[in-house]
């Protein structure tokens, strides 16, 4: 890869495709209302393009044409080795293009442009290609009756799947819902998120060159407020597929109540703990964990490990670690440079909020061991630096609320016990981890950290067999595994009387 220097992902920006229009029964659509939106670019705060604003017209022939094709059964009743041959190529497709996506998101939403190749892009394809693997092992079940009679349970799609995503992994969070929600044989009608919409049109695209039928997967750009809500008050849509926040998680919920009882599925906050035990002696790895767990993709992760719990003899040995290690690994700048490791923040209102909360935290008493600004030379851009805060309490507001930014907190804790009861003192229950050489205490985090992903001695480990998805207001999906099929598909019982 030595050709791709920062003028090769700068040139490559420059003569990316932008597809800006709703992609609609396999083409093009503008708004019926003629109305737009822009997308800025984080790094220097520039309007990257305007992309068409949907609402409730577009929804509504986004779903008709979703709802044609799965009657119609062009995708649905398609052989399952045949939808599976499609759903390969469109992974094949999207690894194919993994330069063009890299360059869209990176610059819709700032994150490094080598996360994307490295991450994000192999990442997405791997999902699209779990579930293709999937799509002949949709089993139902023939049940033990009396020999009068036939008893067995379907196992069917269940229609039309509005799929929501956030902008903080535009291409990924999409891979993981459609996945599941197309090897099923459901149509889906995807809205991306206004501040990162570029890479969803190309998805629709590489589906159609798979093989995909028009009318399967569409997408619809617009507002949350428009397009999202209108998805999810929608009649004729059976399921809401979420992954954003908690806020939005409720609201989704609240709409399809005064609908039509639509399923809804959601991922939504986290406020993530990191526990280090005392008898834990590799402190370089854990910290090193530790740092990318809080300041990976910006802090912008709903899993950041952003609370750690560090056991009170290891604690200031620790923050010198932690502080040592974080000055090499992130680096803030252009995210179109191999060389940067820590993009800007997704918008300039995001990175404000950010700062509110570093203000809040000072305001309260932490102490700021490090970071805390932005350098001068990206005063243009979104930027916030790696922060930690010490000297935090539990009951301090950046140790209780989902900051979404590099914003990390220590804490000193006495043991298992008290870290587990500080751990689980949240809304949230989205993941968490534990650095120990006691197995009994490992279990014993395993089993009492409410949490749906728990970690032992590593930190975001896992493969396309583990359940993403969380406890409390964090939300009931569950995504990345074969569980996710059950949220994509409804059962049916059919009772034959052979008497």
């Amino acid at each position: 890869m030595t050709e791709h220097t920062r003028d090769f992902w700068t040139n490559r920006a420059r003569a990316a495709k932008l597809r800006t229009q709703h992609f609609i029964d396999g083409a093009y659509v503008s708004s019926a209302s003629g109305q737009s939106f822009a997308t800025v670019n984080p790094a220097n705060g520039e309007v990257i393009t305007t992309v068409a604003r949907g609402g409730q017209g577009e929804v509504d022939l986004a779903v008709a044409v979703a709802r044609k094709a799965f009657k119609s059964g062009v995708w649905r009743r398609m052989a399952p080795r045949d939808r599976m041959a499609v759903l390969a190529k469109f992974a094949d497709l999207i690894e194919a293009h993994a330069e063009e996506f890299a360059v869209l998101d990176s610059m819709d939403m700032g994150k490094p442009v080598m996360d994307m190749i490295n991450i994000d892009v192999p990442f997405s394809a791997t999902s699209i290609r779990y579930f293709a693997e999937l799509g002949d092992k949709i089993e139902g079940t023939v049940t033990a009756t009396d020999e009068a009679a036939l008893h067995y349970i379907l196992r069917q799609p269940l229609g039309v799947v509005g799929i929501i995503v956030p902008w903080n992994y535009p291409l990924m969070m999409a891979a993981w819902k459609l996945g599941p929600a197309l090897v099923t044989g459901n149509s889906v009608v995807l809205k991306p998120a206004e501040q990162s919409p570029l890479s969803a049109c190309l998805l629709a695209e590489l589906f159609i060159e798979a093989g995909g039928p028009a009318g399967v997967l569409n997408v619809v750009h617009g507002l949350g407020e428009d397009v999202g809500k209108a998805l999810a008050l929608h009649m004729d849509v059976d399921k809401i597929a979420f992954t954003g926040s908690t806020e939005v998680g409720k609201l989704l919920m609240i709409y399809a109540g005064q609908s039509n009882m639509k399923r809804v599925s959601t991922e939504c906050g986290g406020k993530t703990p990191q526990i280090i035990l005392g008898d834990w002696d590799d402190l370089e790895t854990a910290a090193t964990y530790a740092v990318n767990g809080i300041f990976g993709n910006q802090g912008e992760v709903c899993n950041a490990g952003s609370r750690i719990l560090v056991e009170r003899g290891l604690h200031d040995e620790f923050v010198a670690k932690f502080t040592e290690i974080a000055a090499k690994n992130f680096v803030l700048g252009d995210p179109l440079d191999p060389a940067t490791t820590m993009g800007p923040l997704v918008t300039a209102q995001h990175r404000d909020r950010v700062m509110s909360f570093i203000q809040t935290g000072k305001a309260e008493g932490g102490r700021l061991a490090f970071g805390g600004g932005a350098p001068a030379a990206l005063a243009k851009g979104a930027y916030v630096e790696p922060t930690l805060f010490t000297g935090v309490t539990p009951a301090m507001t950046i140790a209780r609320e989902e900051i979404f930014g590099p914003v990390a907190a220590i804490m000193p804790v006495d043991g298992l016990d008290q870290a587990l009861e500080i751990a689980n003192d949240s809304i949230y229950g989205l993941a968490a981890s534990v650095w120990t050489r006691d197995l009994a205490k490992a279990h014993r985090f395993g089993r009492e950290m409410e949490a749906g992903v728990c970690w032992v001695n590593c930190f975001d480990h896992g493969d396309m067999t583990s359940i993403w998805g969380g406890y409390k207001q964090t939300g009931n999906g569950r995504d990345k595994c074969a569980e996710a099929l059950t949220q994509y598909t409804q059962t049916k019982s059919v009772w034959i009387n052979l008497g």
